[in-house]
C-alpha cells in the first residue's frame, strides 16, 4: 500500500456542465474543483424542446474535460495523481465508428444532431420504447425488461438507437457501434481498443437490458426482429461488463499530455452520476439516496442473498454491483425536479427577459449579467414566499410529469398538469404546488419499494436541490414522514467517482472501505413536522387521484376515479 500523498480526480458530467474534483485519496479531503458549462448546450444548439429532442455535441464534453481537469491537476504534482474516474448522465448513448471516434467529431457529421450524444431526457423514441415492451412480452423468449422494472423507457439505450437508426440512414450506415457517454469518455482517455474495452456494468444493466442470466445483452434475433437495420450491431457491442471500481486502463500519452498528468494514472471503468453520488452519500443496505438535480435518481442497495429472486416492478432496474460491487443496486427516480422548477421560473421570467433583450441602453454583457442576477434572485424569493404560504389557504395541486414519468411505471408520454387555480392563485401558490408534487412523486417511489419487500430504512439527499432548497427538503420530510439527511459534499457524484478511482488505483481495497475513509459526512438533517403529516397524506391521496385521471385521459380511456377536491 502506498504511503506518500496520493490524489484522485472524479469527473462528473451533468446535464448542463462538467465538473472535476481533486481529492486526497486517503482522507477524501477536497483539494480543488472546477466547473465548465457546455457552450453549445447553453445555446440549446441541436435541441428542439417542442419535440423532446435534446442532443449534445462531444466537443462540449472534450472542451470541458480539458478545462476542468487541467485546472485541478495543477494544484499538486502530476505523479501524485494516481487515478481518475468519469461519471455521466444516462442513458446518453452516441454512435461511434470502428475506431471508437464519435461520429459528430467527423467533418461530415459535425452538425448532425443524430450523430451526437442523445441526452438522458431526449424522449423522441416513445414509439420505439413501446415496440420493445410489446416484443419483450410476446416473442416467446426471456422478457428482457424484467430486471429493468418490466417497462422499457424511451430514455434508454436501445430505444434511442432504434429511433436514430430509422431517422437517419447516413448515421445508421456509419455507426459501427454505439456507446454510453460514460464508456466513450473512458475509451477516449485510455485510447483502448473498442473491441476489448471494458464497458460499464451500471450502464449496461440499468439501460441496455444486460443480465448475466441470459448471457449478456438480448440475443441478436430479438434485436433484429425489432429493427432489421441493427443486424450487425449486436456483434459490435459487448458480452461482459465491469464494475466501476475496476481498472479500465491508464491515461494514453495524448491525454496525459493534454490534461497535465502522467501515463501512470489509472482510469477506472465509467459509471452513471447518480450511482457515483450514492457512493459519496455513504449509501448502505436499504438506504435510499436521492440524487436531486435537473431530475432525481433514487438509489437503493441491498444484499443479494436477501433480495433473492424478488423483482421490483416499475423501477429503472436492479443490477448486481451497479453501485457497490457485491450488492444489488436498484434505481428509481423522477424525470423532472430541478427541470420542473426551472420551467416555471422561465415562464414567469419571460416578460422581463424579453424586455431586457430589447434594451438599447445596456450592452450584451450587461444584459447577460443582469439576466443571471434577476433569475437567481427570483428563485430565492419564490422559495421564501412559497414556504410562507399556509397550505390551508391554497388548494392548488400539480402533477410533476412535464418530462413524463420515470417511476414508478415509466410513461414518458404523460404530461404535467395543474388544478384548482382561482383568481386568488399567485406565483408562490403555484410554485409551492410544484414542489409538493415532486415530494408526492417521491412518496410513490418509496411506497413501491416497500410494497415489493424492499424496506427503506433511511433517506439521504444530495445534489444542488438538496443543498440549496431547505423548503424543498422540509416539505419532502413532511410528505414522506421520515427524517432526511443531506450529504455534506457539494459535488457528491464527482466525489463518488473519486472513490471508485481510489479503489481502482489500489489505495483502498474496496468501495465500502473507500466510503469510510473518504466520506465527508452530512451537512444537516430535516425532521418531519407532525402538524403537517396528516394534511400532506390527504393531499397525497388527491395527487394520486389526479394522476390517475390525467393518465387515463392521456391514453384516451375513461377515468376510473374521481378527483378529490
Amino acid at each position: 500500500m502506498q504511503t506518500s500523498d496520493s490524489y484522485v480526480i472524479g469527473i462528473d458530467y451533468g446535464t448542463d456542465s462538467v465538473r472535476a474534483l481533486l481529492v486526497n485519496a486517503r482522507t477524501g479531503a477536497e483539494v480543488a474543483q472546477a466547473v465548465h458549462p457546455y457552450a453549445r448546450w447553453k445555446e440549446q444548439r441541436y435541441c428542439n424542446a417542442a419535440k423532446n429532442q435534446f442532443r449534445q455535441h462531444p466537443l462540449d464534453h472534450i472542451e470541458g474535460l480539458e478545462a476542468t481537469v487541467r485546472q485541478v491537476a495543477s494544484k499538486v504534482p502530476a505523479e501524485q495523481i494516481v487515478g481518475l474516474a468519469v461519471d455521466t448522465t444516462g442513458s446518453t448513448p452516441g454512435p461511434v465508428n470502428e475506431q471508437g471516434v464519435a461520429l459528430a467529431l467527423l467533418p461530415q457529421f459535425a452538425e448532425n444532431p443524430n450523430a451526437m450524444f442523445v441526452l438522458w431526457k431526449d424522449h423522441t423514441a416513445l414509439a420505439e420504447a413501446a415496440e420493445i415492451n410489446q416484443k419483450a412480452r410476446s416473442w416467446g423468449g426471456d422478457d428482457y425488461t424484467k430486471f429493468e422494472g418490466g417497462i422499457y423507457s424511451s430514455e434508454w439505450f436501445w430505444a434511442k438507437i432504434m429511433h436514430v437508426t430509422r431517422q437517419d440512414e447516413a448515421v445508421a450506415q456509419a455507426a459501427y457501434s454505439w456507446m454510453e457517454h460514460c464508456d466513450w469518455l473512458t475509451l477516449l482517455l485510455t485510447g483502448a481498443d473498442l473491441h476489448t474495452f471494458k464497458r460499464s456494468r451500471c450502464a449496461a444493466g440499468h439501460k441496455a437490458m444486460w443480465h448475466h442470466s441470459w448471457g449478456g445483452l438480448p440475443m441478436e434475433h430479438f434485436i433484429v426482429e425489432l429493427e432489421p437495420k441493427l443486424t450487425l450491431l449486436r456483434g459490435h457491442l459487448y458480452q461482459d461488463t465491469f464494475t466501476a471500481d475496476e481498472v479500465a486502463g491508464h491515461l494514453s500519452e495524448e491525454w496525459a499530455t493534454r490534461l497535465g498528468l502522467t501515463t501512470k494514472t489509472v482510469v477506472a471503468v465509467g459509471t452513471f452520476d447518480a450511482h457515483a453520488g450514492a457512493v459519496a452519500g455513504e449509501i448502505e443496505a436499504y438506504s435510499m439516496v436521492k440524487v436531486m438535480g435537473t431530475s432525481t435518481c433514487d438509489i437503493v442497495v441491498a444484499p443479494m442473498d436477501e433480495v433473492g429472486e424478488k423483482l421490483v416492478p416499475g423501477i429503472c432496474g436492479q443490477v448486481d454491483g451497479s453501485v457497490i460491487p457485491g450488492m444489488l443496486g436498484l434505481e428509481a427516480g423522477q424525470s423532472a425536479v430541478g427541470d420542473l422548477l426551472a420551467w416555471f421560473r422561465q415562464v414567469i421570467e419571460w416578460p422581463l427577459q424579453t424586455m431586457l433583450a430589447s434594451s438599447k441602453v445596456l450592452s450584451a454583457e450587461q444584459q447577460a449579467a443582469l439576466r443571471q442576477e434577476m433569475s437567481d434572485n427570483m428563485m430565492v424569493e419564490l422559495n421564501k414566499a412559497a414556504a410562507a404560504v399556509d397550505p390551508d389557504e391554497s388548494q392548488v395541486l400539480a402533477l410533476d410529469w412535464v418530462n413524463g414519468r420515470r417511476t414508478p411505471d415509466a410513461n414518458q408520454a404523460l404530461k404535467g398538469a395543474i388544478m384548482n387555480l382561482t383568481m386568488g392563485t399567485s406565483a408562490p401558490h403555484i410554485f409551492r404546488a410544484l414542489v409538493e408534487s415532486i415530494c408526492y412523486g417521491s412518496k410513490q417511489i418509496v411506497e413501491r419499494f416497500e410494497q415489493e419487500g424492499i424496506p427503506i430504512k433511511q433517506v439521504i439527499g444530495l445534489g444542488g436541490v438538496a443543498k440549496k432548497s431547505a423548503f424543498m427538503m422540509q416539505t419532502l420530510a413532511d410528505v414522506l414522514n421520515r427524517p432526511i439527511k443531506v450529504a455534506e459534499s457539494d459535488q457528491a457524484p464527482a466525489l463518488g467517482a473519486a472513490m471508485y478511482a481510489a479503489v481502482a488505483a489500489g489505495i483502498h481495497p474496496d468501495v465500502v472501505s473507500a466510503q469510510k475513509a473518504m466520506g465527508n459526512g452530512f451537512a444537516e438533517s430535516y425532521q418531519p413536522n407532525p402538524a403537517r403529516v396528516a394534511d400532506y397524506q390527504r393531499r397525497y391521496e388527491q395527487y394520486q387521484a389526479f394522476g390517475q385521471y390525467v393518465e387515463h385521459a392521456t391514453l384516451g380511456e375513461p377515468a376510473e376515479t374521481s378527483i378529490l377536491v
